[in-house]
């Protein structure tokens, strides 16, 4: 069992990891938004850019979901790594080698003949699931998609990277490299304008992902690992572990991927730039969402499964109850600011060029949906985690999969029986995401009794704080609005959408913080007692 002196030095560790991280996630989220402007402004919510969004979903099943941070090469690597490495300081033993090079070979070989698959079979791949859409559409997603499915094999080869960075505590690296990704789209649309086919922006895709896989290899040559190609998949324990929690999580991503596909499927019906819209409000969602996710799951992951070879329950659910609360405790202003300002920052950062006012309300609408979605969000990635720290992928692959049916059944009612348009896919996400977090949280009981009475007494303590702040802000909002409706016409552009969101979101952090405060809630406290800190340093 740990003592005091160990939580203590645990929790400050993780905290320090997690607000570098948070950093450079910040860091990488914000090139990834000047990306996303820059795109907009090419391309705006058109033909061009839907083939692109269509296309892209099917490489990006394995850059982002297979081989980004928290995907399942990351989670498999990490989890079986850090059992068999006993001493990060010292120099890999053979076993840790072999198991890498044999793990990095197997996905090489794997991905390559998917690759030659979707090479191949990209017309009839488009044709099914964007099959509402114009011959032009889906002519034009085909050429993306054969131009990106190297990427195929990129992404797997990243995850395996990031999982032995991550193993190692190198946190910094692999939260920075996704960078290069958006730093090399930039460049490209930047050098050549733009094109009317969105070919530069789908090979500048490509050139991105392979630069980003190239800069994690020195270092982790570094720490000792060469490529060796190996093929000992018999009898070899390790790698079976490995595969025991790969298969079902790869499954498990699939299947959340295939919820992107049924929505791609029911988008194809709707307006033109629908799947674009919903494609930027998924990325503005995940520029707050993911980098809280991320700084705090990132360094945790590693501790549950230390803490389960421990045999350490208590640890796992003293941070469990941290990790989530304070996830909760952010997740809640990021809700009301996306609800009351959602349209004014979407207008800020997209509406130039080709991207005009009728995008900003598309994709403000999905937004809107999808912030329903952010609380069983983190909810579920954080239990997930404890999940893979117990050697078990499969529950979350069973429960993704039998969510398929209800994704299918909310599309159709939302869309086409209530006609909720773009609204009706996010807000069918939601309501997936939640079912999700509900039955993860529950069959957890089987593996480890988690203190959920603590965690949700101080979510409600939240969730009244929260209402009472939103309910405060909009009448603000309403007020401002009627009483500087002439000034507001004769100010430069976005000006007012600007001062806005800095003025409330002011009064939203004050009211919720000290709302919270007010009702002892212990997140609100640490925090405050932390910033008192810092001043008086």
């Amino acid at each position: 069992m740990q003592t005091s002196s160990d939580s203590n030095n645990k929790s400050a560790t993780i905290l320090k990891a997690a607000w570098l991280i948070a950093v450079v996630t910040v860091i990488s989220k914000l090139v990834g938004f000047l990306r996303d402007v820059i795109v907009a402004n090419y391309y705006g919510a058109s033909t061009v850019s839907d083939a692109y969004f269509y296309a892209y979903q099917f490489p990006a099943l394995a850059v982002t979901l297979l081989g980004g941070m928290g995907g399942p090469f990351h989670s498999a690597t990490v989890a079986v790594f850090t059992k068999i490495v006993p001493h990060l300081d010292e120099k890999p033993p053979e076993v840790a080698e072999k198991l890498f090079n044999t793990f990095l070979t197997v996905s090489f070989i794997f991905f390559t003949l998917l690759t030659i698959i979707f090479f191949f079979f990209a017309h009839p791949i488009m044709s099914l699931i964007i099959s509402d859409g114009s011959a032009e559409l889906v002519n034009l997603a085909t050429i993306h998609l054969k131009i990106m499915c190297p990427t195929l094999v990129i992404g797997g080869l990243i995850g395996i990277y990031y999982g032995i960075l991550v193993t190692y505590k190198e946190f910094i690296l692999p939260s920075l490299s996704p960078i290069v990704v958006s730093v090399v789209i930039i460049g490209a649309l930047l050098i050549t304008k733009g094109d009317d086919t969105g070919i530069v922006l789908a090979t500048a895709t490509v050139v991105g992902a392979l630069c980003q896989l190239l800069l994690q290899m020195p270092r982790v040559r570094q720490i000792g690992y060469k490529i060796r190609p190996n093929l000992e998949v018999f009898n070899n324990t390790n790698f079976n572990n490995i595969l025991e929690l790969l298969f079902p999580a790869v499954l498990s991503s699939t299947i959340g991927q295939i919820h992107i596909y049924i929505d791609m499927f029911f988008s194809s019906c709707l307006e033109e730039g629908a799947w674009t819209a919903i494609g930027f409000a998924n990325r503005v969602f995940q520029f707050p969402v993911g980098i809280l996710v991320t700084a705090f799951l990132v360094p945790l992951f590693p501790l549950f499964s230390r803490l389960v070879g421990e045999k350490d329950f208590d640890g796992i659910r003293t941070y469990f109850n941290k990790g989530v609360g304070v996830l909760f405790f952010a997740a809640i202003p990021i809700i009301i600011g996306i609800l009351l300002l959602g349209y004014d920052g979407v207008k800020i950062v997209f509406e130039r060029g080709a991207f005009n006012d009728n995008a900003t309300f598309m994709v403000t609408q999905a937004l809107w949906f999808l912030s329903f979605s952010i609380l069983p969000y983190v909810f579920r990635d954080s239990i997930t985690r404890v999940y893979y720290s117990f050697n078990d992928s499969a529950t979350p692959f069973y429960i993704a999969f039998s969510s398929i049916v209800l994704k299918v059944l909310f599309n159709y009612i939302l869309v086409k029986k209530l006609a909720l348009g773009i609204g009706g896919i996010t807000l069918s996400t939601s309501l997936v995401t939640l079912f999700n977090a509900v039955m993860l949280g529950i069959l957890i009981s089987k593996k480890i009794k988690l203190n959920y009475k603590e965690l949700f007494i101080n979510l409600l303590k939240m969730v009244i704080a929260g209402v009472i702040t939103f309910v405060v802000c909009y009448f603000i909002i309403q007020f401002a609005d009627l009483k500087f409706m002439n000034i507001i016409k004769v100010m430069p552009k976005y000006t007012y959408e600007l001062i806005k969101i800095c003025f409330i979101g002011l009064i939203c952090i004050v009211l919720y913080g000290g709302l919270n405060l007010l009702f002892k809630m212990e997140y609100a406290g640490e925090l405050a007692k932390r910033v008192m800190e810092k001043i008086k340093r």
